[in-house]
Formats: C-alpha cells, sequence, structure tokens
C-alpha cells in the first residue's frame, strides 16, 4: 500500500498540529506515495535499527523520537544522525516519526503508561486551550440536516466523548441577489426572505480547511454565509501528561515496587517518601518535569516521569512523590501501542517490533 495511506491514520489519531513547536514529527525520510509491504517499529531511529530494517526487507521505520530535530547542512557521516539518514536514503527506507503529538493525544503515549500501570479513571493532565474554534452557519430548514451531517462527517462536533454536538435555531434569513446570480431561492433583484436554520458547531482548528470545504459542498445556496470563532475553551482529550488512580491504594514502598514491576526499569531516582498511601497517580512519558505544578494541583500523590535533574527534585517540597523511572523506560511501551494500533486497522500489513534495545542510558548494578 502507499505509504500516505498508513501516515494519514496515525495522523488522524495524533495530528500533526498537536506536536510541541520544538519538535519535528511527521515523514522524515522517504516519499508519501512510496509503496510498502512492511514496517520496522521502534523507540529510537538507530543506525542498528537501519540495518534491522534492511535485514527484515522493512520499507519503513516508525519510530517515537524523530531522527532529526533540526536542520542538517551536511551528509557527511560525521554524526549518527547523518549516517542514519544516509544510509536510510541509500536503501530507500522512509523514516516516519510519531512523537509528542502522540504523547499529547489520548489513547496515546500517556495512555499506554496509565494501562501499564494499572490507573483508572485517567483524564488529561494539563489539557491545551487554542486548539478549538466554532463554526456558525445558516441553512434552509429542508437542507439543514444535510448541511449538518456533512459538517460531522467531516471532524466537527466532538466534545470530550460526545459527538454531533451542535446547536440550531430556526429565524428568517433575508438576501437579495444582484444581477448575475442564479441565487437557490428567490428572484435576482428582489428581497426574499428564507425560514434557516442558525447551526453552530465547535470542531478542532487543525480540521478547518476540511469541514469548509464540506460545508460548501453541502450548502444549497450560491454564497454560503459563515461565522469563525477562535475558542479559549481546552481541549479535554489533548494536553500534556495524564493523571489517574489506582483501583487500590498502596503504600508508597509497594507503589515503588509496583512501578520497578511494571514499567520494567532498573531503577528509580525519587523524592522522600511522605509516609501516605499512594491513590492518585500522575504520568508523563519523557521529561515531564514542567507539569510538577499541575500534579501537585490535581492532588497527585506520585508524579511518574523522567529526566529530572538535580535540583529539580527540591520542587516537590513534600507536597508529592516524584519517581524519576528513566527516559526510555517511560516510553519504551510507545512501540507496542504503534504495533496494536497499526495492526487493528490494517490487519492484512506486516508490522514488526524492533529487537534492538536503543536505551542509549546503561546501568552498573
Amino acid at each position: 500500500m502507499k505509504l500516505s495511506l498508513l501516515t494519514d491514520y496515525l495522523e488522524s489519531l495524533a495530528p500533526l498540529a498537536y506536536q510541541e513547536d520544538y519538535d519535528n514529527a511527521g515523514l522524515i525520510v522517504g516519499r508519501p506515495d512510496k509503496e510498502v509491504e512492511q514496517a520496522l517499529i521502534s523507540l529510537d531511529c538507530t543506525e542498528a535499527v537501519v540495518d534491522e530494517a534492511i535485514a527484515t526487507g522493512c520499507q519503513v521505520i516508525i519510530s517515537h523520537h524523530p531522527i532529526v530535530f533540526r536542520g542538517l547542512k551536511r551528509f557527511n557521516g560525521r554524526s549518527y544522525v547523518e549516517r542514519v539518514v544516509e544510509k536510510a536514503i541509500k536503501h530507500d527506507i522512509a523514516i516516519y516519526a510519531i512523537h509528542t503529538n502522540l504523547d499529547n493525544v489520548m489513547g496515546g503515549v500517556n495512555s499506554k503508561i496509565c494501562e501499564t500501570l494499572g490507573l483508572k479513571n485517567t483524564r488529561i493532565l494539563s489539557p491545551k486551550n487554542g486548539l478549538l474554534k466554532k463554526l456558525v452557519t445558516y441553512a434552509p430548514v429542508t437542507d439543514a440536516e444535510k448541511v449538518q451531517n456533512a459538517l460531522f462527517e467531516a471532524g466537527a462536533g466532538h466534545i470530550g466523548n460526545y459527538s454531533e454536538c451542535s446547536f440550531i435555531l430556526q429565524g428568517t434569513g433575508t438576501f437579495k441577489g444582484d444581477e448575475g446570480t442564479d441565487p437557490y431561492v428567490g428572484e435576482p433583484g428582489k428581497r426574499h426572505h428564507e425560514n434557516e436554520v442558525r447551526i453552530e458547531t465547535v470542531y478542532p482548528a487543525n480540521l478547518e480547511s476540511k469541514i469548509l470545504v464540506a460545508l460548501i459542498m453541502a450548502h444549497p445556496y450560491e454564497e454560503v454565509a459563515y461565522d469563525l470563532y477562535t475558542l479559549t475553551n481546552r481541549h479535554q482529550q489533548v494536553g500534556s501528561g495524564m493523571i489517574g488512580e489506582l483501583e487500590t491504594p498502596l503504600d508508597e514502598k509497594a507503589f515503588l515496587q509496583h512501578i520497578k514491576e511494571k514499567m520494567r526499569t532498573g531503577a528509580i531516582r525519587h523524592t522522600e517518601l511522605r509516609g501516605k498511601s499512594v491513590k492518585k497517580v500522575a504520568v508523563c512519558g519523557g521529561a515531564g518535569g514542567f507539569l510538577l505544578k499541575q500534579a501537585i494541583a490535581a492532588g497527585a500523590d506520585v508524579f511518574v516521569t523522567a529526566d529530572y535533574k538535580y535540583h529539580e527534585f527540591f520542587d516537590a517540597e513534600g507536597k508529592i512523590v516524584i519517581a524519576d523511572i528513566g527516559h526510555f523506560e517511560s516510553e519504551q511501551f510507545t512501540q507496542q501501542l504503534l504495533f496494536e494500533i497499526i495492526r487493528k486497522k490494517f490487519a492484512t500489513f506486516a508490522v514488526r517490533l524492533t529487537t534492538i534495545n536503543t536505551n542509549p542510558v546503561k546501568y552498573y548494578i
């Protein structure tokens, strides 16, 4: 199948618009129209992973971390990044990264961590704002449902776990077509009164072009009237980190052991234990220190994340237990998540997990 079929599906679940400003998710090497029969999934794209793709006949590598974060000016093999890109191009292997956009959606990286730790009643810890907009349009009563259906099919009307959400209000619209117009109702040169429905619906900003095309294609009028509003509402399904609850509270040492076993980490760096039971847990795959205040405000007993620096541990101030489990360890199950996502959608497409442990951090125990 075409590579674009696979990447378009992944981006329907984790849109590129949801990645952080510093990120470089998306198709890094290769053409969208490339034919692919098999994909290799890894957390990182290293030379060893490219070699594995060559040996196993995979035409595309899907990694969580982008191999290229910043622009490359030379390709002379002086860094592992340059060597990976050179080798991938030489062997016609595409490289696709799905990074912070997968971090920032329900069902993504942090959902997998919550699932692994057995957390229930999960939600986004720090929902993002500025991602939602509202469309207001007007349609004749007889065509209102057709227009609504087209908007919903294009992706409008989703609020949390609800779909096809809108508000409609009936009233009277007026218009007069000038010479050269061909109005759907009424006559050119005469003011026309039409029973219309005002339709309001919320949509993700990244789908705006698709939704406007759907509106114009479905609407009967020659000139379609609509208004667009930017909302400050937080998108409850998109944002950083997650928080959930253990079904049965554990004491702190028991919970640290639970983390160690479930997340397969050899060591956990943590702040001083508070002598309290653990019920509510915040998580963030990778470097999540920027979410500490939100984790405390949400009432989390423990914050499971990675990449904490020495002085940052002091910020817990006895209000929460920070548990740094390691970057690779916190995100390693992302590989399995991607495998499951792709296999469920494309049952006959060959997908394999890398056998390479790409963790650059080693432990002497």
